[in-house]
């Protein structure tokens, strides 16, 4: 009779131990009792709507490392009309990037990057549940690897309870330019102060720059003197930094860093002349070929020139030497 009892507690304890320690997945219907098939959990093509290519050949990933710690709104694009992403806001903080998406439905009560077999196998804390906006609307929020670049998103259907998996396309060229983090480029100039054409576009296209500007090299960084055609810009933002006039009368100039040449460089000026201070986005293009030095010559030309000028002197020289050893 022990025995018996033994064995019976024994095999409820199994049972119990089982039923405990059942790991919760992501598409949450499997458990000890109902063991349903996995494949029975992702939609297959004929049930999923038609799809679409998404994003552009050839674009450069964006990581976070790209782009400055910040909430910005992004575009998104679907391949799917059935997954429609109405809004989305993206935050870079500590070198991740994450993303809230606003869908045009509420047919979706969780989301997972990356495909239905992947989320049904995943972790039920690896998922993007749904939550409410003020305006009843469903989002998600989301971890995002890169921009630019196809991301597999997987939706599980509040009716179908099953998985249909999508690609989204997080668009780089839709966030401001301040976004982006821009790296200097090495110059090989020496230090010392020289000139370079700018070119300014933005705005109402009725401020201008004076052109050239001037340019200082120090420890193979550029900065640039920028005077305007008005005095009614009291700052500027470069690369996330504001910088104040340098002057007190005229035009307003300010001087700034170059990170780069020969691209759009974005900056803010923020101009007094209406009702109200406000900012306007600009963009410069320095001009590399054009940079010239203290007497006008391009800095290549100035090495060529004093090249030719030593192996002058260095030719008189030796003629001079080898005259003398005639005439001894």
């Amino acid at each position: 009779m022990l025995k018996k009892r033994i064995v019976y507690y024994a095999a409820l304890l199994m049972t119990i131990t089982g039923v405990l320690g059942t790991p919760v997945i992501c598409h949450g219907e499997e458990n000890s009792e109902t063991m349903t098939e996995s494949s029975d959990l992702i939609a297959g093509e004929g049930e999923r709507a038609a799809q679409q290519t998404v994003g552009e050949q050839g674009l450069e990933p964006v990581y976070a490392g790209n782009l400055k710690e910040g909430t910005y709104s992004i575009a998104v694009d679907s391949s799917s009309s059935m997954f429609r992403i109405v809004d989305a806001e993206l935050t870079v903080k500590d070198g991740k990037m994450t993303a809230v998406l606003t869908l045009g439905g509420k047919g979706y009560l969780k989301l997972f990057m990356g495909t239905g077999e992947e989320a049904v196998a995943a972790d039920e804390s690896a998922c993007a549940e749904f939550a409410e906006d003020s305006e009843g609307a469903y989002t998600y929020e989301i971890p995002v690897a890169a921009l630019n670049m196809e991301l597999e998103c997987t939706g599980f259907s509040k009716r179908k309870e099953k998985w249909y998996d999508h690609q989204i396309f997080f668009k780089a060229e839709t966030l401001p330019a301040e976004a982006f983090v821009m790296e200097t480029e090495p110059l090989d100039l020496k230090d010392g102060d020289y000139t370079v054409n700018v070119e300014l576009s933005g705005g109402t296209g009725r401020a201008t720059v004076i052109s050239p500007a001037r340019l200082r090299i120090q420890d193979q960084k550029a900065t640039a003197v920028i005077e305007w055609s008005s005095s009614n810009y009291d700052y500027m933002i470069v690369n996330g930094e504001k910088y104040l006039p340098i002057n007190t009368e005229g035009n307003s100039v300010f001087e700034i860093p170059v990170p780069v040449f020969d691209e759009a460089m974005a900056v803010t000026a923020d101009t007094t002349a209406m009702n109200a201070p406000h900012e306007i986005e600009y963009t410069l293009i320095f001009d590399k070929a054009s940079i010239k030095g203290k007497f006008g010559q391009t800095p290549r030309i100035i090495g060529v020139g004093m090249v030719i000028i030593a192996l002058i002197v260095g030719a008189a020289a030796l003629t001079k030497k080898r005259g003398t050893s005639d005439e001894a």
